[in-house]
């Protein structure tokens, strides 16, 4: 029976929670990539997930006919799953694949609150969010420079947490896992931003992801450098001197496996060699950019820090291709399976997901 949902109810004893994924923009990518991603279940061997979105909207980002079911709780996904895309309505504007429309910005928020609730409440196991337009978010009052960002603020609000967590983006493709110790802070406030206290926080989160989340026994984190050749020992600016290096000290007389600070333009080179178990970049773009080039497709960003597990595909809301119904699912597919994936990894090391 398809039926209206939104309701929510506990999920049951020693069942496992499914995948919560997010609509993201309704004019964007979001929609037709998720029925792909679902369509191809069977290929990639799809966990159980549901989808927070309108239905209408869902219906026409559509073209295959793919079957769709209304649920009203997040555990009814895992029974429909094999037959039909579960979909947990909510309203919003019917907006067509490829128009910019600020009117659905507040259910593409609505989503993203309704699915870091599920996981609270053990409902979901994990969350996948799918790309947000954040120009058009601004307009219904989103304050947060990114999906990062409003997260961390909705994990102090919804684990009742003192402070709020400082969130960690971790990017992963193409043979890389890159973390940022910057997010989206313009270039010319980088070197400010770069304080003791925040690296170390970064590596920390970092090294304790790469064991609970990726299994890695021993974790190897390499240091990008901010200036070009790492500094050339003061010659070309001396963050690396002053601030870097000397954290980077600090954390192996901790035991932590950490290379001081070398060129931003080997060390990812050096990780893809094997040398490293993954990187830390000191702003967006440095990391980034190696990471697209060598997966545009595939890569996915994990948020790390956070009391929950989230991915999301590593690409923006690519309006022209949803107008054309050729948007690639490669990256939300991904972003599924890894959020599994670490589902699976925190389950072994004891730890709630």
């Amino acid at each position: 029976m398809d039926m209206p949902g939104g309701q929510s109810s506990a999920t049951p004893p020693n069942a496992i929670p499914p995948i919560a994924v997010t609509m993201g923009d309704p004019g964007g990518c979001g929609p037709q990539i998720t029925l792909e991603a679902w369509r191809r279940r069977n290929q990639w061997k799809a966990p159980p997930f549901y989808v927070i979105a309108n239905h209408d909207v869902m219906v026409a980002a559509d073209h295959a006919g793919t079957p769709m079911q209304r649920i009203e709780a997040p555990f009814e996904a895992v029974d429909c799953f094999d037959a039909a895309l579960p979909i947990l309505d909510i309203d919003c504007p019917l907006i067509v694949p490829g128009d910019r429309d600020a009117s659905g910005a507040t259910s593409t928020i609505r989503a993203i609150e309704m699915a870091v609730a599920h996981v609270r409440d053990n409902q979901a196991s994990a969350l996948v969010t799918n790309p947000i337009n954040k120009a058009l978010l601004y307009e219904a009052g989103f304050s947060h420079p990114g999906h990062t960002e409003f997260l961390a603020q909705l994990a102090q609000s919804n684990w009742l947490l003192d402070d709020e967590p400082m969130p960690v983006m971790l990017l992963t493709g193409g043979g890389l896992r890159v973390a940022l110790a910057t997010i989206h802070t313009p270039l010319k406030d980088v070197p400010d931003s770069l304080t003791a206290e925040r690296i170390i926080e970064i590596a920390s989160r970092l090294h304790d992801s790469l064991i609970m989340d990726f299994g890695i026994t021993s974790p190897r984190i390499a240091v990008a450098g901010l200036n070009p050749h790492a500094g050339e020992e003061g010659a070309l600016g001396h963050e690396e001197q002053t601030i870097i290096n000397p954290v980077c000290a600090q954390l192996r007389t901790k035991g932590y496996q950490i290379s001081d600070a070398m060129p931003g333009d080997t060390v990812f080179a050096s990780m893809l060699e094997g040398d490293w178990d993954a990187v830390i970049a000191m702003y967006h773009d440095q990391g980034l950019a190696p990471l697209k080039t060598l997966d545009m497709w595939g890569g996915v960003n994990a948020t790390i820090g956070l009391p929950f597990i989230r991915t999301s595909p590593d690409h923006g809301t690519a309006y022209e291709a949803a107008a054309k119904r050729s948007a690639r699912p490669d990256s939300l597919i991904a972003a599924i399976r890894q959020a599994s994936d670490m589902v699976r990894s925190r389950a072994n090391h004891g730890c709630p997901s």
